[in-house]
């Protein structure tokens, strides 16, 4: 199984959360045979945040080694610029072949970049928040957690 996690994702696995735990129960994304993703972005997101929040220097190791046992998407890929035009017009409303039946959506931008990491890649897209809703079933395959609390 292909997975792409969320910035907020790895945060919980860098917290040892009890989140983090039925992730690994529910889908393992570090098992053998799968494969976990992260955009670019979120590796600049957790870095900021991380900065911002005063980590210590055993969460931030913490991080580095969870970072290494990812595969990263950069951005610089013809195709994923492709799928974040379509990804953001369809949230807008403006897809020239998709209808949505919701009213038009302001994504963030980073959160644009990782769903067309998803979308591109064909994976699962693991994250607390909903923000991805609009799209799973449209762009990609979506499994929403427990939400998280502060970071």
């Amino acid at each position: 199984m292909i997975y792409v996690l969320d910035t907020n994702i790895v945060i919980h696995f860098v917290r040892e959360s009890p989140l983090m735990r039925q992730i690994e129960s529910n889908f393992n994304p570090m098992e053998a045979g799968n494969i976990t993703w992260l955009s670019a972005v979120s590796v600049g997101e957790l870095r900021s945040i991380a900065l911002q929040n005063r980590w210590g220097s055993k969460r931030v190791s913490k991080l580095d080694s969870y970072l290494k046992e990812f595969l990263i998407l950069e951005v610089n890929i013809e195709e994923l610029h492709h799928r974040y035009a379509e990804i953001d017009a369809f949230s807008q409303g403006k897809h020239p072949t998709i209808a949505s039946n919701f009213s038009a959506r302001n994504m963030g931008k980073n959160d644009l970049w990782i769903a067309a990491t998803a979308s591109l890649l064909e994976g699962t897209l693991l994250t607390t928040d909903g923000d991805f809703n609009h799209l799973g079933g449209v762009f990609l395959r979506l499994e929403r957690m427990g939400g998280l609390k502060g970071v």
